[in-house]
């Protein structure tokens, strides 16, 4: 397993400068974001992209992941949402291709009041298959993340979606920090077994009603737990902080992410 770092949690800081930071604090590899404007947008030409990726190589930095953070489209509607959330996610994808990435994470889209749930999850499906095979052609995954946009709230439920799907190339983010608000992190693990694609590293301390994300082992999730089930299926790829330089110093994390690898 290898000490990882998101770009999400750094948006105001220039590539040359994140990579500097990063190595500098310990980190052995990063995940980068697409954006509508930047320095990596669905405009950025490949030459570009594959420059951004030796940039971090000659840090020492491998560039393991890419965020679908450009989108303004949506995979759970129907119409021109759909449409336009598909092509996009198709460029993300080309994008990642060019990089030389394996994964890119998603988290679908957004719900609305006139959007029932059931549509959505049919609109969801429908969306990941005509995605899958440019998935497969390019060798890039995605890696849906569960998130609070009030959809796919249980493990069970994203595995369905994900078995339906069917492809080897959609598969599952799993961040701990974002269901020990409800739930027990290790049981998705346990759950979506194969599905899982990549790792972001997050603590919660509190209630659904009441808590925060502290610093990585600070917080209510069982690291331990969650490492017996990512080795029962046999994950050994990166685990990514998402965790602000506000809340711990890059160095702290770093730190932190060895222990819990250690566990």
């Amino acid at each position: 397993m290898k000490v990882g770092l998101s770009k999400l949690v750094m948006r105001q800081v220039p590539l040359s400068e994140f990579f500097d930071q990063a190595a500098g604090a310990g980190y052995e590899c990063v995940e980068l974001v697409m954006r509508q404007e930047g320095e990596i947008t669905p405009k950025t030409p490949e030459d570009q992209l594959r420059r951004i990726v030796e940039q971090g190589r000659a840090k020492g930095l491998d560039v393991v992941s890419l965020t679908h953070s450009h989108l303004t489209g949506n995979l759970l509607d129907s119409g021109e949402a759909q449409e336009r959330g598909i092509a996009e996610t198709e460029v993300g994808l080309r994008a990642a291709a060019a990089m030389g990435l394996g994964c890119t994470l998603h988290t679908l889209g957004r719900l609305r009041a006139d959007l029932f749930y059931d549509d959505a999850y049919a609109n969801a499906f429908e969306s990941l298959r005509r995605l899958a095979p440019t998935c497969e052609r390019l060798k890039v995954s995605i890696a849906i993340e569960f998130i609070w946009n009030g959809f796919l709230f249980s493990p069970l439920e994203m595995r369905q979606l994900l078995d339906e799907v069917g492809s080897p190339r959609v598969g599952f983010y799993f961040d701990p920090g974002n269901m020990a608000v409800f739930q027990f992190p290790h049981h998705w693990v346990h759950i979506l077994g194969r599905h899982v694609k990549m790792v972001h590293l997050k603590d919660w301390k509190g209630t659904a009603l009441s808590g925060g994300w502290p610093p990585l082992l600070q917080g209510d999730v069982d690291y331990a737990a969650m490492n017996h089930e990512l080795r029962a299926i046999g994950y050994d790829g990166p685990m990514i902080s998402e965790v602000p330089p506000a809340v711990a110093s890059l160095e702290q994390t770093a730190a932190a992410i060895r222990r819990i690898i250690a566990m």
